[in-house]
């Protein structure tokens, strides 16, 4: 019975969120500030962390397929579909899930406990549109960029570590990259991001929009927040993978 209570303040909440704007301007304003909040303070850890996963699954695939019957090619064929099909989209969302998505159920949380988002109601603000969709628009906005610059900077990573380790020719590299390339995995890439960035931001803002007491049950929010976020990406990623491949 509390999963469907929780359901229904959930679809509730996104009513509230999607009503009209008062004005347009001030929304316009705060997506600016969630952009560069969400997206632009996030390049630093999709750029590292693509680096180095682009550059170990370079070293992987060749140390599995230590094959003379086995082209080395295939090491660059099976970096470029790892990065595109799976970790520049759901592995990515996993790691804005809880950089993110703690965030904003922080201060949404903090702003509810100390009585801000009863401020801005009695203002005759609607409060949950206010902060909860600015952050929505500004995060299935930006998210895609994130992907794309994840899938280029983890490409780069596995060449760099062919250039410096000499764990597979680059050319050869580079023309595993190329080999056999469907442009549908970028668009099933992104098409997979914008519903993460959709689920992580609202279900952030729905715990912490909902939190209550002090800053314990701020915090428990936000654990509550990244831990069914992630859940929910990964059964999105299996429904997803399955309609759009199948």
């Amino acid at each position: 019975m509390i999963f469907f209570e929780q359901l229904g303040k959930f679809f509730l909440l996104l009513t509230k969120v999607f009503a009209k704007p008062e004005k347009y301007r001030i929304y316009y304003k705060q997506t600016l500030r969630e952009i560069e909040s969400l997206g632009i303070n996030s390049f630093g850890i999709v750029v590292i962390v693509s680096v180095f996963v682009g550059a170990v699954i370079t070293i992987q695939t060749n140390y599995n397929i230590e094959n003379p019957l086995l082209p080395s090619y295939l090491v660059g064929v099976t970096v470029r579909d790892s990065l595109l099909l799976e970790f520049s989209s759901t592995m990515v969302a996993l790691i804005l899930a809880g950089k993110i998505g703690s965030s904003i159920s922080s201060e949404i949380g903090t702003m509810r406990v100390s009585e801000q988002i009863d401020a801005l109601e009695i203002m005759g603000v609607n409060s949950a549109s206010f902060l909860i969709l600015p952050k929505i628009i500004a995060a299935v906005f930006f998210f895609p960029i994130l992907s794309l610059l994840s899938m280029f900077v983890g490409i780069f990573g596995g060449y760099l570590i062919c250039v410096i380790a000499d764990v597979v020719p680059p050319s050869d590299y580079i023309y595993g990259i190329q080999y056999a390339f469907y442009p549908h995995y970028i668009s099933y890439a992104i098409t997979k991001v914008v519903f993460y960035a959709f689920i992580i931001v609202t279900v952030s803002s729905f715990h912490g929009y909902y939190a209550s007491g002090g800053a314990l049950e701020v915090g428990r929010s936000s654990t509550k927040a990244v831990v069914h976020s992630s859940i929910l990406v990964l059964l999105a990623n299996l429904v997803l993978t399955k309609l759009i491949l199948s």
